[in-house]
Formats: C-alpha cells, structure tokens, sequence
C-alpha cells in the first residue's frame, strides 16, 4: 500500500477495479470487456502514443489510481463505418404544416371564386353548371322583393362617395321583350333570346331621379352569354346612343313622365356565370327632355359637365344595377346550397 492510499485509508486498486470503473465512464458502448474476460486477462493500459507530460510519483504504478480514458473517435457521414442515425423528429410537424398549406390554399380560392361572384367580378368564362341553371329559374321562383327590393342602400354610391337611397315606386309584370328596348338593342340581344324580363322603377331619396332597372333572363347557355358579352365590349354596344333600355313609366307615380326623351343615363352589364342581362336607365322625375343621353361610365367622370353627370344620373344608374346584380348572386349562392 502506497503512503496516499494509506492517508486515505483505502485499499490499492486492482487492475479489475480500475476496469471496472473505466467501464462506468463509456455509457452505452457495446465493445465493453466482459466480467469474464476481465478475470481472466485484467486491464492492463496500453501505452500512450504521446509522450508524457507528467511523471507519476515514485512508487506508484501509472495509471493505477485513475481509470484510463479514451476518446471516441467522430462520427462520420459516407465512410460506411458509422451507421446514420434515422431523423424522425420533424416528419410529422412537416406534414401537418404542408396539410395545413393546402387547406388554406383551397379557402383562400374558394373565398376569392365567391366574392367575385357576389360582387359581379366575374370572369369572362362561365360560372359553376349549378350556378348558372338556377340563375336561369329565378324569374317564376324567387319573391319580387328579393330581386327588386323595396328599399336598397347605396352605402357610398353618390358622387364623391356618397351615399344614396333608392325607394321602389313601381314593379312591371314579368313580361317579354317588345317594348323594353330601342329597337337596335333588341337586335342586339335576340342571339340570346328573352325568355322573361322583370322591371323596376325606384326614386332616390330627394325624389327628383327616376330609375328603371331590369332583368333580361335569356335562353342561352354560358357559352351564349360569354360570345354576347365579348359582342358588347368589342363593338361597344353598351355606350351607343341608339341601343338604350327603355324606362318602365308607372302611372300615378313620379316616373309617370319618364319616357324615351327623358332618358339621360344607363348602363348594361351581360353576365356570363349567369343567363341574365343587368341594365338601369335614369333621369329626372319632374319630366325634363335630355338632348343627349350619356353611358354612366362616362357621366361618373369627375370632369364630365353634361347635365346627367352634373346630377349624378350616372351614379343613380350605375349604383342601382350594382345592387340589384349583387342580389340576384347571392340569392343564386342561397338557392345552390346545401342544406346543412
């Protein structure tokens, strides 16, 4: 026993002993020595390759009073000596996020599909084959006041952002085509055919405008409509003087004057997800003659100085259509669902 281990009140080492502890400080190596083996061969360290950097004390056996330590050598990727640890951590926080992806990805076009169609965006393609054949059975299945309510906001549709109110003074019954249209415009729109056409005529909230606004319901199917709508924007049939809508001038009301002279602005919209035709026609109650009708797009100019864009015709036809359109989509939206 040496003089430390005797200060220490311990017994010496053994080679076995030493082994063992060196065993403890290699946690889940499996090249370990058995208990067997240890018995029979005990460890003996094996030189170091470097030289020492310190000399043990006189008397001592090197490496007897510490475990012998070596260190593993790196884990290598490609030399084929190294099994590579499988990466399973992040397989399923990937998946989930690319499920997650397309699940918005679908919402996000489907919510973009439906608000072009509420709001009129269409494009110039067709809409859904549901869609467009219950928009072609509104006219003889939906209530008038859903189509023609009796009051409509115009939540900033007045000049400058103003806001307008319309009141419906009068309804015409559903009838043909005949005596709806200039006689040009009528022509225009035969490749279609006129099934049915509802008509109403509304007052702002001043009194002094009158609008007609109308439904056309045609025969086509949606390849009819797209070629009439690229007809309309190509020969700009829907800013010719000569091909107007007609106003439906209700007796014993403030439109009991509006006729084909007091006609001062209008606007016509040809649908291609839907079989219909959206126009309105506006001018002034009191039964004034306008010289020169004018498209609503152009009297909603900021610099237009005729008379119709002076009183904002454009924006009484223009804003009305808009409403009754954006109607007439959602009750077709309502009528395709499915029940829940």
């Amino acid at each position: 026993m040496s003089g430390r281990d005797a200060a220490a009140g311990q017994a010496p080492v053994s080679g076995e002993r030493v082994t063992e502890a060196a065993r403890e400080t290699w946690p889940g190596r499996d090249d370990r020595p058995s208990a067997a083996s240890l018995a029979t061969h005990p460890f003996v360290p094996s030189p170091s390759p470097y030289p020492a950097t310190a000399t043990a004390p006189a008397g001592t056996t090197p490496g007897a009073e510490r475990p012998f330590v070596s260190f593993a050598e790196p884990e290598t990727y490609g030399g084929g000596t190294v099994r590579a640890r499988p990466f399973r951590g992040r397989a399923r926080p990937l998946a989930v996020t690319a499920a997650t992806c397309v699940v918005l990805g679908l919402g996000l076009i489907g919510g973009a599909v439906t608000g072009s169609w509420l709001t009129g965006d269409d494009a110039d393609g067709p809409g859904s084959p549901g869609a467009f054949t219950a928009a072609g059975e509104l006219w003889h299945s939906v209530p008038v006041d859903k189509l023609f309510p009796p009051t409509v906001r115009g939540d900033g549709a007045g000049p400058g952002g103003s806001d307008r109110t319309w009141t419906r003074i009068a309804v015409a019954p559903d009838t043909g085509c005949e005596n709806a249209f200039d006689p040009l415009l009528r022509q225009a729109l035969a490749p279609v055919g006129c099934l049915r056409l509802l008509r109403a005529t509304y007052v702002d909230a001043t009194r002094s405008h009158v609008t007609t606004v109308g439904l056309l319901f045609t025969k086509a199917d949606a390849a009819g409509m797209t070629s009439l709508k690229a007809r309309f924007r190509k020969e700009g049939l829907d800013r010719r003087t000569d091909l107007l809508p007609l106003p439906y001038a209700a007796k014993g009301t403030d439109a009991e004057g509006f006729g084909r002279n007091q006609r001062a602005s209008w606007t016509l919209s040809v649908l291609t997800d839907a079989p219909a035709v959206v126009y309105a026609v506006s001018g002034f109650a009191d039964g004034r003659t306008v010289a020169g009708p004018q498209p609503a797009a152009d009297a909603m100019k900021p610099d237009s100085t005729t008379a119709a864009a002076q009183a904002g015709l454009g924006h009484e036809a223009k804003g009305l259509a808009d409403r009754v359109e954006r109607g007439l989509r959602k009750t077709v939206t309502s009528a395709t669902e499915e029940p829940s």
